[in-house]
């Protein structure tokens, strides 16, 4: 019969015929090793689980610096126990290994058709934006295509009997006349030829049917227009004020006042709608249909003065409209 002898600093229970090991990580769980402790023979290990590493001690685990060996392509970040990759603007972690960054593709995302105006182009951990070759720039943003004004930058072939008119994309050169019986008045200092003329009836004393007439005023104008590219509802283009007093009831030798489209497209894109504005009435022109440019048209509508069930007097406004293949 074996002899034991017994003691906390012993490290084999002695017996003449055997020694029997002290499992010493479960005797005193936890007490040894910070992290993990394992049993050996006369002795135990400490060891620390994955992202740390024993401290001088032997028993305690600090953390291990994974960034200081450069795990991530691009940018990596240490934190307790472990390490994160980052990844620079444009780029994006792998799906498959998560250190490696990969180039975004911007004008592949499912936003790629609003990242640029006009034409995307990938390029590593970016991208760059295009404009049509003629009559556009690109913005400072780098995003958005902005119109040249050829008319204010002097850069038209525009006659001197002729109006330089920018339109998006490009200018067109006008020379509106007014008809028999109608003269423009002198402008004023503030008044530009190229986006209004006004043609006044001026009739000669003899000229009766000039005389019983009713279109007093001649209005040409341009507009230029985007071709619409989310066309849900009808866009507002042109507003048509007058000074006649809106009536919230009909009063009698009161000037009532109706809008009519005289011209327009084969299409009827167009609509007028009458409507009170600061106590006045006006009439607002509004793209009814979508339209698909480049394309020129003229749109020409009557604004009618009835009084007393009689057409006092007309006046016409042409409007010449210049709709852009472009939605910019």
């Amino acid at each position: 019969m074996c002899d034991f002898l017994q003691s906390l600093t012993l490290r084999f229970i002695v017996c003449p015929l055997c020694s029997l090991d002290i499992n010493e990580c479960r005797n005193y769980p936890g007490r040894l090793c910070a992290h993990k402790c394992e049993n050996t023979e006369g002795s135990y290990q400490c060891s620390c689980t994955t992202g740390f590493q024993l401290s001088h001690d032997g028993r305690n685990c600090e953390d291990i610096n994974e960034c200081d060996a450069n795990p991530c392509s691009q940018e990596c970040a240490n934190v307790y126990g472990s390490y994160q990759c980052y990844c620079r603007r444009g780029y994006q972690l792998s799906d498959i290994d998560g250190t490696t960054c990969e180039d975004i593709d911007e004008c592949a995302l499912p936003t790629g058709g609003h990242v640029c105006s006009y034409r995307c182009f990938n390029a590593p951990g970016s991208f760059y934006c295009t404009c049509p070759s003629i009559g556009y720039t690109v913005a400072p943003n780098g995003r958005t295509c902005l119109d040249i004004d050829e008319c204010a930058a002097g850069i038209h072939n525009c006659s001197v009997s002729e109006s330089c008119f920018n339109i998006q994309g490009g200018f067109r050169c006008l020379s509106f006349k007014c008809p028999p019986n109608f003269s423009q008045p002198a402008q004023g200092p503030n008044q530009d030829a190229s986006v209004s003329v006004r043609c006044v009836k001026t009739c000669q004393p003899n000229n009766i049917s000039c005389i019983h007439d009713p279109v007093h005023l001649i209005t040409h104008t341009g507009l230029s227009l985007p071709t619409f590219r989310d066309f849900n509802e009808p866009e507002e283009i042109v507003f048509l004020r007058t000074l006649t007093a809106a009536n919230p009831a009909p009063l009698l030798g009161a000037t009532e006042v109706f809008f009519d489209i005289l011209a327009a497209d084969d299409q009827s894109s167009f609509d007028v709608q009458k409507r009170l504005h600061q106590g006045t009435i006006m009439g607002v022109i509004r793209q009814v249909k979508r339209i698909i440019g480049p394309m020129e048209l003229v749109l020409e509508v009557a604004i009618n003065y009835v009084k007393s069930g009689v057409n006092s007097h007309r006046n016409i406004v042409i409007i010449h409209i210049f709709i852009s293949e472009f939605w910019f």
